[in-house]
């Protein structure tokens, strides 16, 4: 039986290998490709990064099959990126927005797919309500194209996130001041706790 599937904070979130499966990442990624593309977004970039769970990586590729399948070109992170990055990043690359594989604070055995729009912030309730409406119920709908036949033609590109998000911190922070500051940092982390020196950056 099809998944019925509902957004709630900034998209929808499933239990992997019950509900959250390949075809139902794929049948998200279709509606928000529906979604971009009703609202003037046609052949414009978007950005898919991905977390540390359990196969994220493989969800993200599946998704970026799709968006490219759909006309856009996808910008896909090289590994595994904090939602900020993600969210840096399609501003940076002037993108129509992004996907997170994520299922934020959920458990482990959950897995999520979060939209942006192209500041890299939330999607409106409104908008969110709109992208589930165009999620098809026939796999047939789902338009795709092979992971490294889209990458061969140029319509997925691999790119490390993480230096442009450090040059922006870094003309937003005065590291300097910081490093001067003669603070000491209590780092915890699984019951362990450290005094370390002042922070490197």
């Amino acid at each position: 039986m099809l998944t019925k599937i509902t957004f709630g904070t900034d998209g929808w979130r499933g239990s992997i290998a019950e509900d959250y499966t390949f075809s139902n990442v794929r049948r998200c990624a279709q509606g928000f490709a529906n979604f971009l593309n009703a609202h003037g977004y046609e052949k414009e970039s978007v950005v898919i990064g991905y977390d540390k769970r359990f196969l994220s990586e493989n969800f993200a590729s599946a998704a970026a099959e799709v968006m490219a399948g759909n006309g856009f070109h996808v910008f896909l992170t090289n590994s595994a990126t904090p939602t900020p990055v993600i969210s840096y990043s399609i501003v940076d690359k002037s993108a129509a927005g992004g996907i997170n594989i994520t299922a934020s604070h959920n458990p482990p055995s959950d897995n999520g797919f979060k939209v942006r729009n192209e500041f890299g912030g939330a999607i409106d309730p409104k908008n969110l309500k709109d992208i589930e409406a165009r999620i098809p119920d026939d796999e047939q709908d789902i338009h795709r194209i092979p992971f490294d036949e889209a990458q061969q033609a140029g319509k997925i590109t691999l790119f490390d996130p993480a230096p442009p998000y450090i040059k922006q911190i870094q003309e937003l922070v005065d590291f300097e001041l910081l490093r001067n500051a003669g603070l000491k940092i209590v780092w915890i982390q699984c019951g362990v706790m450290a005094l370390v020196g002042s922070p490197v950056f």
